[in-house]
């Protein structure tokens, strides 16, 4: 439990109506981790904190209470970018599912929080937002303990190599030999390398990354439905870069 705050910078994740005209909001802060305020008044027609208190604007809150359910007392407007391309705005959207799920309350994550500043930076200018959400879902699982790395089979601890076929379980990372209930089989090696040297260009390393990281996030979520995806897979039809 934290107490009160003054001037902390903070996100919006999901908003919504609580009693008469109050909101009910989720903030990612930079200090405090996942938060849940109310704001008072918030869903009234002649609030300004309704138009304030919108997701992927950058702000800077005040707020009271020692208690899970804190008390927003101010909120400061910041400039920054904006996500108005729909497949942005949805990928936005799914970064904060993710976080809003995931993330235990009150817990802070500074690095997690500067990667979310530059998720947003880059939704807001990316055409190909791919290799942004996978970037990101990295960054995620790495906060939460369920980090590995591409070029490392973890039960033997080799190298990878670019003539091999691999495994991938959340719980281990890449694996030279299938286990007992492992998610993903016949990785290849070269692809392997080729995401440990960044490339998320390829048509194969797409496809390997998106595999792998679609299992370590439905992992994390343990069953969590994600209302994103649905959102996702009506625009892009048949393609999902979720």
């Amino acid at each position: 439990m934290t107490g009160p705050m003054q001037q902390e910078p903070a996100y919006v994740l999901h908003r919504r109506p609580w009693r008469e005209t109050s909101l009910m909001v989720d903030v990612f802060s930079l200090n405090a981790g996942r938060v849940t305020v109310i704001a008072r008044g918030g869903n009234s027609a002649k609030s300004p904190l309704k138009a304030q208190l919108q997701p992927f604007q950058p702000l800077l809150l005040n707020w009271t209470g020692r208690s899970d359910l804190k008390t927003l007392t101010q909120a400061d407007v910041r400039s920054g970018p904006s996500l108005k391309r729909t497949l942005s705005l949805y990928s936005g959207l799914y970064v904060n599912e993710l976080l809003q799920r995931l993330l235990p309350m009150a817990d802070p994550h500074h690095r997690l929080f500067a990667a979310y500043i530059d998720v947003i930076a880059e939704l807001s200018e990316a055409g190909d937002v791919e290799p942004v959400l996978r970037r990101f879902e990295q960054s995620l699982a790495a906060e939460l303990g369920y980090d590995f790395v591409w070029d490392q089979a973890t039960d033997t601890g080799q190298p990878v190599e670019a003539g091999g076929l691999y495994c991938y379980d959340p719980e281990q990372g890449i694996l030279a030999e299938p286990s007992p209930g492992v998610r993903l089989q016949n990785l290849p090696g070269g692809t392997l390398l080729a995401l440990a040297d960044g490339d998320l260009e390829s048509a194969e390393c797409r496809r390997v990354a998106k595999r792998v990281t679609r299992v370590l996030v439905d992992y994390l979520l343990q069953g969590k439905v994600l209302h994103s995806r649905s959102l996702f897979s009506h625009h892009r039809g048949d393609r999902n870069d979720l």
